[in-house]
């Protein structure tokens, strides 16, 4: 580590950011968790803010000179304008070495969020879209598999093909939570450019191969195996049985697993590429 350095350090649920401007010395945000109203951006020494952790030097593609970085932390010292949103510690260090307020912390937790509530509310949603489509109201068994072959239909498919369609809204929400998260930033490394490049398109990818492996959960899940009428209805029925529920709850978990899957192969192709370049 060497003067004008952004540092962190692992504090258990988030990460606190300062700006190394000496040999032993960190400009940073003061404050924990459940006193930030009394916050300041101050001069500490390193082992004050480390308070025990490990630093960690976060890395930079491109960013101002050491001088200009040092300059802009000592410009700010006496500040207690803290916002955990939009004025937190990362967003100070950030703005120290490139000009930009950003914190990846509140994107990537805003991100995630709004990820999870929104696949949640797009596989509640698709309940809905079922029990009112088909020609058999409700959700009784011939209600939901009407309403899926109504949905199906709509695209020159049956059933399966309505399992497809519904699950394409809670990937869609992933697929932009991930973009936000994996987000590209001309100021990071090119390493770390590239590694969220291919989370992005992996996050696409693992959509696709979710909905196949949806499909091939529900043809044998049931007491009735394959994709028949009979098929679904069992299959659907077991998935559901996994989460307490029947066919309805089959449903949901059908139309959200593909959007976990999503997620789980977007990040994880991330954190792959990150581990091969190291």
């Amino acid at each position: 580590m060497r003067r004008g350095d952004h540092i962190k350090v692992n504090r258990g649920i988030y990460s606190h950011h300062g700006i190394l401007v000496g040999a032993n010395e960190v400009i940073h945000y003061t404050g924990e968790l459940a006193s930030k109203e009394n916050a300041v951006v101050r001069l500490d020494p390193l082992d004050r803010f480390l308070s025990g952790g490990t630093p960690e030097l976060v890395q930079y593609g491109r960013c101002l000179s050491d001088d200009e970085v040092v300059c802009r932390a000592r410009s700010r010292m006496g500040e207690n304008l803290y916002d955990l949103f939009e004025n937190n510690c990362e967003h100070f260090a950030r703005w120290c070495k490139t000009g930009e307020r950003q914190s990846e912390q509140v994107r990537n937790a805003a991100s995630s969020t709004a990820g999870t509530v929104g696949v949640g509310a797009a596989a509640a949603g698709s309940v809905g879209v079922v029990s009112a489509t088909g020609v058999v109201a409700g959700l009784s068994g011939a209600g939901i598999m009407s309403g899926l072959g109504a949905v199906g239909g709509a695209v020159g498919a049956g059933a399966i093909g309505g399992l497809g369609v519904l699950a394409a809204a809670p990937i869609a929400v992933t697929s932009i939570a991930m973009n936000q998260v994996l987000r590209d930033d001309p100021s990071l490394p090119e390493d770390e450019r590239e590694a969220r490049k291919t989370g992005r398109t992996a996050t696409v990818i693992g959509g696709v191969t979710g909905v196949g492996g949806s499909v091939a959960a529900i043809s044998v899940a049931g007491t009735v195996s394959g994709l028949s009428a009979a098929g679904i209805t069992s299959g659907l029925a077991a998935i559901g049985g996994t989460v307490g529920g029947g066919m309805v709850a089959g449903v949901a978990v059908t139309v959200a697993a593909p959007a976990a899957a999503a997620a789980a192969i977007g990040y994880g192709a991330y954190r792959f590429i990150k581990w091969l370049k190291d």
